[in-house]
């Protein structure tokens, strides 16, 4: 194990560890929020206003976290959130976090804004889940869903909360843009993190060029440095529920939705062929003030009435944290950022340490809880403040 992560004790000292090692523009980039953060704050806090009423003297000498999930079992119930440009985090990060995904048994969705082609991170070794932010055009959505099926992928998660860009005020500050623009004071940033610059930057230059969006449509996109490059954010306002209508036709594996959190919605993704829904509100990366996943979540759950499985992510970062979702009815949790910063650091060993973690917590509170199997966890082991 690398010498770096021997003081990492729990999820929240990888983000501690990534700042001191990230470029403040990457670093700002995980970990912005929009605007005044209050939606981020809103799902963090969230969490406080359920508390565990654990029960005594229960035998809990074989506790299974194992979970359920589309017909495959998963060493726990949880899994890696997809993340944009994450090979500029971590060296070749989209390939790290899907290896030793695969090899913890969990899932991990691979990104729509990756910088790694989509077909060099699916099989055995890889991920069979990808997200995608629809293209602008039923040919082009077309276009894109022949290329996932053909990379191999069976679960397609398509983001529903993105139908123009948020404020970037936050990321001006922190000095990132998309693509960066080489300047001055981005070179400065670099150097000022040798460890960053020779083993994940100049690495990735030296063996594979510079990195692109590769997997936003059909075709490879923009490069993510260059001085006279825009990305093209257009053309997803006029996109409506007979969009999902058309990918549901076109789409044969198991498709969900992500970025739910009106129960109205949640009606509507499952009358239009959603296989599953992802409660969430971006990561508060989008409209601020926006109300927690973990809120809304029981609302969401009454909604659908059991047809599919509704998972959630939303500023997870303990085990007593996915516990409580568990227990309010959600079917499995995702998490972003602290895998992203877990792959910056120590790579794939980041990355299984994060998730032997995130694991033990889960397994030592379900014991302290007096529960031995995920299926049992209810609203009975939780109280509301």
């Amino acid at each position: 194990m690398p010498r770096r992560l021997e003081h990492i004790l729990s999820l929240n000292d990888f983000e501690r560890a990534a700042r001191r090692h990230l470029p403040r523009p990457l670093f700002g980039y995980v970990a912005s929020a929009a605007e005044d953060g209050s939606t981020a704050r809103s799902s963090h806090e969230a969490f406080d206003h359920y508390a565990f009423l654990p029960r005594a003297l229960v035998n809990v000498s074989g506790v299974s976290t194992e979970t359920e999930l589309f017909g495959r079992r998963y060493a726990y119930p949880f899994g890696i959130a997809p993340m944009g440009i994450s090979a500029l985090t971590a060296y070749r990060g989209d390939q790290v976090l899907a290896q030793a995904a695969s090899d913890s048994g969990i899932p991990m969705i691979v990104s729509g804004t990756s910088l790694i082609p989509m077909e060099e991170l699916s099989g055995a070794k890889g991920s069979d889940w990808f997200q995608a932010y629809l293209p602008g055009t039923p040919e082009e959505i077309d276009a894109l869903l022949a290329r996932v099926e053909r990379a191999g992928f069976t679960n397609l998660v398509i983001t529903v909360d993105y139908a123009v860009p948020p404020n970037p005020e936050n990321h001006r500050r922190a000095g990132f843009s998309s693509p960066l623009r080489p300047s001055l004071r981005l070179a400065w940033d670099g150097l000022v993190r040798p460890k960053w610059l020779f083993g994940t930057f100049l690495k990735t230059l030296w063996h594979h060029g510079i990195p692109h969006f590769e997997n936003n449509a059909a075709t490879r996109g923009v490069p993510v440095l260059a001085k006279n490059v825009n990305r093209d954010f257009s053309g997803r306002r006029h996109l409506d529920w007979s969009t999902l209508n058309q990918v549901r036709t076109r789409w044969k594996g198991n498709l969900v939705v992500k970025g739910i959190l009106h129960p109205d919605d949640a009606r509507r993704a499952v009358s239009a062929g959603a296989d599953g829904l992802i409660v969430s509100n971006h990561g508060g990366r989008q409209l601020d003030g926006t109300v927690a996943p973990l809120t809304m979540l029981p609302e969401v759950l009454e909604a659908v009435a059991g047809a599919v499985p509704v998972m959630i992510d939303g500023s997870f970062r303990r085990g007593s944290q996915v516990l409580k979702a568990l227990s309010l009815g959600a079917s499995f949790v995702f998490l972003g950022r602290p895998f992203n910063y877990a792959a910056s650091i120590a790579g794939e060993a980041g990355v299984k340490k994060a998730v032997s973690l995130l694991g033990s917590e889960i397994e030592r509170n379900m014991a302290l809880l007096g529960v031995t199997g995920v299926e049992e966890l209810t609203t009975g082991v939780l109280r509301r403040h």
